[in-house]
């Protein structure tokens, strides 16, 4: 039956490097579950304490140390969108993504029992696809794991054909959703999955290499093609125009700090550069002069100067790598444009 330890007894523990089951043994529980994992970590909250590790997740035979909650870094915030942000480069990457940021390690788990038996472990593997299903007692306790690897083993070794003999036992590799994936990426290359507990100290999904690929090939794509549109567009603009034409966009720097570079430049110059439709008559009036240097008769400028601007829409959409991939339609208007740009620049 589980206990609350009073708040003299939790303090007492600050500064102290302590084994889990000693804390679960404070608590009065045995096991972590939605309902333990809950307790403890609001009983540390209200006295102002952690544990590094977090005590969710780290391994069950393992040492935490208490320490105060302000010392725990928490994630670093997003910035918001600006329309007028530095131009990415091609090789723009995020700063920070989480476990959690993958909707594979919220989407639930598959796993079996310890009393099922090893032809149903295998068969759910087969019909889904999958390389490894966990065992687990609820979805709190995780017992191990069984891959094809783990059952190829365990009939190398003639045992016999149960789950107890089949599955990976010592230390499956297990992560909680706040966890950074890049930190991650060593254990999931290593083993080829990873298992992820919720908030809750629950199974709440599992990431596999394939999952991890799948992730960046959808998230890294969009990147590369706004980071070869953007230098497309240098190479074409600053070979045609002159310093002149370029400081005359640069209207929000002092007169002194107009370089009259290409390079200087954001993505919302390169239209003001083009687009004779813009509400400024001395910007739509040297518009005409630009784009008649650039000597691009069979270019539509019309269409041309749209598709900038949604280049320069997406590209903001993009800035803060969300967690939602961009929808195909998008990508599409990205990779036709990007060929078109490659036809004309040199």
């Amino acid at each position: 039956m589980s206990a609350k330890p009073s708040p003299q007894d939790l303090l007492a523990l600050k500064g102290t490097r302590i084994p889990l089951q000693d804390v679960l043994d404070l608590f009065g529980v045995r096991i972590r579950n939605h309902q333990s994992v809950q307790l403890i970590s609001e009983s540390l909250a209200d006295v102002g304490l952690a544990t590094i590790p977090d005590f969710a997740v780290c391994h069950h035979r393992g040492d935490i140390d208490i320490v105060e909650q302000a010392t725990v870094t928490a994630p670093d915030a997003e910035p918001q969108a600006d329309d007028e942000q530095e131009p990415l480069p091609s090789q723009a990457l995020p700063q920070r993504l989480h476990l959690g940021d993958l909707a594979c390690a919220r989407n639930g788990v598959a796993g079996v029992g310890l009393n099922t038996s090893l032809a149903q472990a295998t068969y759910l593997m087969r019909t889904n696809g999958y390389s490894q299903v966990p065992v687990t007692t609820g979805l709190a306790t995780l017992h191990g794991v069984v891959t094809w690897h783990s059952v190829a083993k365990m009939y190398e070794t003639g045992k016999t054909a149960t789950i107890e003999n089949a599955m990976q036992k010592d230390s499956p590799p297990v992560a909680d959703v706040r966890q950074e994936l890049f930190s991650c990426l060593p254990v999931i290359k290593e083993h080829g999955y990873l298992l992820v507990r919720g908030e809750d100290g629950c199974l709440s999904g599992i990431v596999t290499a394939e999952d991890v690929t799948e992730r960046f090939e959808g998230a890294a794509r969009p990147f590369f093609l706004v980071g070869e549109i953007e230098s497309l567009i240098r190479r074409g603009l600053g070979a045609a125009l002159d310093r002149e034409a370029i400081k005359a966009v640069q209207t929000n720097r002092r007169a002194d700090e107009r370089s009259g570079l290409i390079t200087d430049l954001m993505f919302g110059d390169y239209i003001k550069l083009l687009d004779g439709g813009q509400r400024t008559q001395a910007l739509a009036a040297q518009a005409d002069i630009n784009w008649a240097t650039l000597g691009w008769p069979a270019m539509d400028r019309t269409q041309f100067v749209h598709h900038l601007k949604r280049v320069k829409e997406i590209r903001n959409r993009i800035a803060h790598f969300s967690e939602k991939p961009l929808p195909d339609d998008m990508l599409t208007e990205l990779t036709s444009f990007t060929k078109l740009l490659r036809d004309f620049v040199s």
